[in-house]
């Protein structure tokens, strides 16, 4: 194996790759991206048994072959490189040289045949995307995946096309649920959803943030596939059952304050800064015209900010983590929200105002 490419392409193909590689795993094979030389074109694979991406790179070839190298130190190497072009070479017992202009480099690589093969894709229904809203969606709901390795099917994004067209992303950790529903035209031919891992959806992110080139979504079988010309994302998805999330969002409210959202986010941060446990709580207090946020601290103190409101109804004082709702107000892009409350022990509803297709629910906290 033997060509030439640009510096600045190799090195955005291992850049995608670090995110992927298994740096810890007792495989070494997979801490290493396989490199596939074909006539005009170089293949770039990083495959951790769950999440794969392969990505195509022009490149000057003068002798095909494949081989597997370290994706973090070819990555580091060619990054640092002097010269905008370096010439990649395979030599003997799967050594590889890199040149590039008066910098030399030579390191192990291993045996293509070493590598695992992706799942195979050739049954996959794929539905046109525009990563543009495929990337807010994420935004908008990735927050709330569940860290808490022991509910597996909760870390991760559910994923459920809705009747009518369009398609739903759902997520949650038991404190808190983000929904978001946006219009995709095209049959995923899913009968009820699937639930997409939470590296998976990270690593999705990242390639959905390059551009906004067109692109198609798939699902098949127990895989998620993400593609756009030149790139191939394949991933494993959560084998479990999603919660019936629609239970836990409520139906009905007291009172439903519109709120501008940037001067509630401060509010809440100032005042979150006296709580006093890791649950950064803070006390709403409804009253006729007017949202009083308190927290206290016996060790340091206690503050309080009042906000004033148009509308008039029931009194209700509820707790509620600072950060989770901070959380929510800032994937909201809108200068107005609505937060429905109930009673002190329902929990709390947040949309954008005159906008029910974005719901978050926040559970409260005992105060």
């Amino acid at each position: 194996m033997e060509l030439q490419i640009a510096v600045e392409e190799l090195s955005k193909a291992l850049y995608r790759a670090q995110g992927i590689v298994e740096k810890k795993s007792t495989m070494p094979i997979l801490a290493n991206v396989l490199l596939e030389a074909r006539p005009g074109m170089l293949s770039v694979t990083a495959f951790d048994l769950e999440i794969g991406v392969t990505s195509e790179h022009r490149a000057e070839v003068m002798k095909e072959g494949r081989l597997a190298v370290s994706a973090k130190h070819l990555y580091d190497i060619v990054r640092t490189l002097p010269e905008p072009t370096l010439v990649l070479k395979r030599t003997q017992n799967n050594y590889v040289e890199i040149t590039c202009g008066s910098s030399h480099f030579r390191i192990v690589g291993m045996p293509a045949e070493d590598f695992p093969a992706l799942p195979a894709m050739a049954k996959v229904p794929f539905v046109n995307v525009r990563p543009k809203q495929l990337l807010e969606m994420i935004e908008m709901t990735a927050f709330a995946v569940s860290t808490d390795e022991t509910r597996f099917n909760l870390n991760g994004v559910f994923f459920q096309p809705i009747a009518g067209g369009g398609a739903r992303m759902v997520a949650t950790d038991g404190h808190r649920l983000s929904l978001v529903e946006r219009p995709i035209e095209g049959d995923f031919q899913l009968k009820r959803g699937v639930i997409v891992p939470r590296k998976g959806i990270h690593e999705l992110k990242r390639l959905l943030a390059e551009g906004n080139e067109e692109a198609e979504l798939g699902f098949a079988e127990n895989s998620g596939v993400f593609r756009r010309p030149g790139l191939t994302m394949v991933m494993q998805l959560i084998n479990g059952q999603f919660p019936e999330y629609e239970q836990v969002i409520p139906r009905e409210s007291q009172r439903t304050l519109r709120l501008g959202r940037p001067r509630l986010v401060e509010t809440l941060k100032r005042v979150s800064l006296l709580s006093q446990d890791q649950m950064h709580t803070v006390k709403l207090e409804v009253t006729d015209g007017l949202l009083r946020i308190s927290s206290q601290n016996p060790d340091l103190g206690e503050a309080r900010e009042e906000l004033p409101l148009d509308s008039d109804g029931a009194t209700i004082t509820i707790g509620f983590n600072a950060r989770y709702l901070i959380d929510v107000l800032n994937v909201i892009d809108a200068d107005e929200v609505e937060l429905e409350l109930h009673d002190d022990l329902s929990p709390g509803v947040v949309h954008p105002a005159d906008d029910k297709t974005y719901t978050a629910v926040v559970m409260p906290v005992r105060i």
